[in-house]
């Protein structure tokens, strides 16, 4: 189980383990703002509800500078899976521009691929094989993307990273 931790401003600062989200409650460092009820963690002085969502005391800064950092598994999530050509499972990343054309590492010109669309388009643009886009690829933006660890997130963080999205 993992818990989401906000600072004082109620902005996402990333995820926990469980453990070290417990650790910072009972030092006082931090309150449970949700927690399951039918999940609990037993000690030798009590029991506490399994914490989902985290308020540390003190406030931290959350850097005004929050570009994602830009990576394969990152352009994958942002694209859903899904090849940006044929729409099956994707499982590759492809220059949209082709680095041997002056394309370049960016949330702007990498997309998701499949294999064989990768293969098939290979070092060319899209305009010398006939395909388009259906999508302008971009940076991803919103409370899920600035927080390290969220890849899969919980039903129970939704609310707090719709906070920070709308901020």
């Amino acid at each position: 189980m993992r818990t989401l931790v906000l600072n004082a401003g109620y902005e996402p600062l990333g995820v926990v383990s469980f453990k070290r989200a417990i650790i910072l409650v009972l030092n006082q460092k931090a309150t449970v703002l949700e927690g399951s009820a039918e999940r609990k963690v037993h000690s030798a002085k009590g029991e506490y509800d399994l914490p989902s969502v985290i308020l540390l005391s003190r406030y931290v800064r959350v850097p005004g500078n929050r570009n994602i950092p830009l990576s394969r598994r990152g352009v994958l999530r942002r694209d859903g899976f899904r090849c940006a050509y044929c729409k099956r499972t994707a499982n590759t990343v492809d220059h949209v521009q082709p680095k041997s054309k002056g394309g370049r590492d960016s949330w702007e010109n990498l997309v998701a691929a499949c294999l064989r669309c990768n293969n098939i388009k290979g070092d060319k643009t899209l305009n010398e094989i006939g395909w388009s886009l259906d999508f302008t690829p971009k940076m991803p933006t919103g409370g899920a993307w600035l927080v390290r660890g969220a890849e899969r997130l919980e039903p129970e963080w939704d609310e707090y990273l719709a906070l920070s999205s709308a901020a």
